[in-house]
């Protein structure tokens, strides 16, 4: 999927986007004309590659140190881009944490991460957004295949976690559908990244579980992206993108 409109001079904030699906989609953003922030926790050489590849296309970049386990950099993410950059039209909220194990052993530690990160950053960065952009405004958040189908034990948390996003997702699209601004939500399935390899050990069962048997790549979800944040993309709001290979089939 992409765009046929180019966005030259609007900016774009991508959470957790020093690597992987983030990575991508920054880089995807910046050839579509986009400046952009990226935000990061540990990768910080990471995120300045980022930062280097975004600024090799001709457009602005920042990379901002930002655990969104902290509700006031998770927010301040958003005013930090709009000091950079001097504005924000785009938000896309790919940061989160992924923990898998069986219910029984998951302590309250864990739910309260876990939810802190992959719901409440979201929430926060999304309400932060809403108050700073303008018609026009995108805000599109990374979600998960395992919201449309938990294909075994273990994801129960990690599948709440995503699921919220959903409602969070259709009510934004509601209250700031009147001022020119979407919200959607996209779902990869397995994609081949370095926290989930193509090649690692439990890579061929996962792409068994898909209809066209292989991961997906990060590309392939930046793509998606990049379309629900363009001019194209202006009468999508509220829906839920999967990106996923069938996995959901």
């Amino acid at each position: 999927m992409t765009s046929s409109v180019q966005t030259n001079g609007r900016v774009a904030l991508v959470t957790g986007g020093s690597r992987g699906i983030g990575a991508a989609t920054a880089v995807r953003l910046a050839r579509e004309g986009h400046d952009v922030a990226v935000t990061y926790v540990n990768g910080k050489e990471a995120a300045a590659e980022v930062v280097r590849a975004v600024e090799g296309l001709g457009r602005r970049a920042v990379a901002l140190r930002a655990d969104a386990a902290d509700p006031r950099e998770a927010a301040g993410a958003v005013g930090r881009t709009v000091d950079e950059l001097g504005g924000l039209d785009v938000l896309v909220n790919n940061a989160g944490v992924g923990l898998l194990g069986p219910v029984e052993s998951l302590t309250l530690a864990d739910v309260d991460r876990v939810l802190a990160v992959n719901v409440r950053a979201v929430f926060l960065a999304s309400q932060a957004a809403a108050s700073r952009m303008g018609h026009g405004g995108r805000i599109v958040t990374i979600g998960t295949c395992m919201t449309q189908r938990v294909p075994g034990p273990g994801g129960t948390l990690y599948a709440t976690s995503k699921a919220a996003l959903i409602g969070l997702t259709k009510a934004l699209a509601r209250e700031l559908g009147p001022r020119g601004i979407t919200a959607n939500i996209v779902h990869p399935g397995p994609i081949d990244t370095d926290m989930n390899p193509a090649d690692g050990p439990y890579a061929s069962g996962q792409a068994q579980m898909t209809a066209l048997g292989r991961f997906g790549t990060t590309a392939e979800v930046a793509s998606t992206v990049a379309y629900l944040a363009s001019a194209d993309a202006a009468y999508v709001t509220g829906t839920e993108f999967a990106v996923d290979g069938g996995h959901a089939a």
